[in-house]
């Protein structure tokens, strides 16, 4: 890491000639769970966005999507660990360029050491990018380092609301709400998330509007589901995947006389304990475990599925998913989902007309879904059919990121009317 008195990144070679320069505040950049980030950055690029990329931490897993190498802004990486003389270095050495330093010190104080000293350092990099506006995703530490420096420097910030951000049993309340009242804006992604922070945050969430996650669907042929075999599914290997149900449904099937293979697309701390079920049901022979893949392996996957299952479920901490980027990529490609009703997935996954839905946790219930669809092939096509109309009417990244750099840069309507209209 730098010294505190030198720059973390070099300057620009010229002065930016845009009038507006957002700063994305991220807590791992990249993320490979988080194509979600990567789709925005680049259609805010192609809106000719002027955009700087800035890190909480250091990227761990090693595995990125081949769509990273487009993204054309830089990254900074926030510095993290301080030795106690380095903190009050710093401190004195950004005491002169940041005025508001002195008059924000219990604010600043009160946040955890390492996300001062980003906050700080972002505070310290806004004003020599001359920066903005800043974005966060996720209402938690990344909103905060971005709140703090917008303190310290006046511009404004806005976050991005997801799902454990808002549902986790640890998420701090009171924080949650001052982060929501301070924001320019907030969105979130769906009407699940909106209601529920309206209900719980009353005024403070007058500033949070409704937009999805987006699809760069050029990307995303359709093809109908003709001639496809199995069931696959994708995500991290975690409990609110709700993927054990998956294999006791899996199970139910072969136990009834059919035969359905299942791809498992993904890792993490549940890939042991999955792997045992497995093992317990006797399932060897129709499981395949293929592990984090990038996107354009995963899709080649899915592309062959005749179903995806996403049986989600909210976890005994409160985790939950917000509204799976792999369902829209699914129902994008023309592969029929059967998912759960879990916050915001059946506006996404209409019971039905655009997938089918099944109680969270009913291996039984799911198991019957999945035969709906394997064994009709118009209901799956007609499902597929409305799923990628769905897709393209609501989920379509050009138009969502849009209008989120129009709400960055006082471009797009006021929150309270893309509030009305339901952006």
């Amino acid at each position: 890491m730098p010294p505190p008195d030198q720059p973390l990144t070099q300057p620009p070679t010229q002065p930016p000639t845009q009038p507006h320069r957002i700063g994305y505040v991220l807590k791992m950049y990249p993320r490979f769970s988080e194509t979600f980030v990567v789709n925005e950055v680049l259609a805010m690029e192609e809106l000719g966005a002027s955009l700087h990329l800035f890190s909480l931490r250091l990227p761990v897993d090693g595995r990125f999507h081949e769509r990273l190498a487009q993204v054309q802004a830089p990254v900074t990486y926030l510095p993290h660990r301080l030795k106690p003389r380095e903190l009050w270095e710093l401190l004195r050495q950004r005491r002169a360029g940041l005025p508001r330093l002195a008059a924000e010190l219990e604010e600043l104080l009160a946040l955890p050491v390492e996300d001062a000293v980003a906050a700080v350092e972002l505070a310290t990099e806004v004003q020599r990018l001359g920066l903005t506006h800043l974005h966060a995703h996720f209402g938690s530490v990344a909103t905060d380092v971005a709140r703090m420096a917008a303190r310290l420097t006046g511009v404004g910030y806005s976050f991005t609301a997801h799902a454990k951000d808002i549902f986790h049993a640890e998420v701090d309340r009171e924080a949650l709400r001052t982060k929501l009242a301070e924001a320019r804006f907030c969105v979130t992604v769906s009407d699940y998330n909106l209601t529920h922070l309206r209900e719980q945050y009353g005024a403070a969430a007058d500033g949070v509007v409704r937009l999805y996650n987006g699809l760069d669907l050029d990307l995303l042929p359709y093809h109908p589901p003709h001639g496809r075999e199995g069931v696959m599914a994708v995500g991290r290997l975690v409990p609110k995947k709700g993927f054990t149900h998956l294999l006791d449904a899996v199970a139910l099937l072969r136990d009834r006389g059919r035969v359905v293979p299942l791809d498992l697309v993904g890792s993490g701390p549940e890939e042991q304990p999955l792997r045992d079920q497995v093992a317990r049901l006797g399932l060897a022979d129709l499981v395949t475990f293929h592990g984090p893949l990038p996107q354009g392996r995963m899709l080649e996957v899915m592309r062959r599925a005749a179903v995806m299952a996403a049986p989600c479920v909210v976890g005994d901490d409160g985790n939950r998913d917000g509204l799976p980027t792999v369902l829209l990529e699914s129902l994008a490609v023309g592969t029929p989902a059967v998912s759960t009703p879990v916050t915001g997935i059946p506006e996404a996954v209409v019971d039905d007309r655009t997938g089918l839905l099944v109680p969270e946790g009913d291996a039984p219930a799911l198991a019957d879904a999945l035969l709906r669809v394997l064994d009709d092939p118009a209901r799956a096509r007609r499902l597929a059919d409305l799923g990628r109309a769905l897709v393209e009417e609501r989920f379509d990244v050009h138009r969502n990121a849009a209008t989120l750099l129009g709400l960055m840069t006082g471009a797009a309507p006021a929150v309270r009317e893309l509030q009305e209209v339901g952006a």
